[in-house]
């Protein structure tokens, strides 16, 4: 299987980046064995799934390992 690397963000809301908000690092990038970068993704979001994050706001960044 190949190996990805997988990082979650957390995007502002308006109301937020209207004050100066920015993105938020939830989990910083992890390796991940999976057959392609959507399951990588998936993986991570399923192994890390304990965090303090609005799901709905979150980002799920995917690349290959090279």
């Amino acid at each position: 299987m190949p190996l990805f690397e997988v990082a979650i963000i957390e995007v502002p809301t308006p109301k937020q980046a209207e004050d100066g908000a920015g993105e938020r690092l939830v989990l910083a990038p992890k390796p991940v064995l999976a057959a392609d970068a959507q399951s990588a993704g998936i993986v991570a979001v399923m192994e890390w799934g304990q965090m303090d994050v609005d799901r709905n706001r979150m980002k799920v960044l995917v690349r290959p390992f090279a």
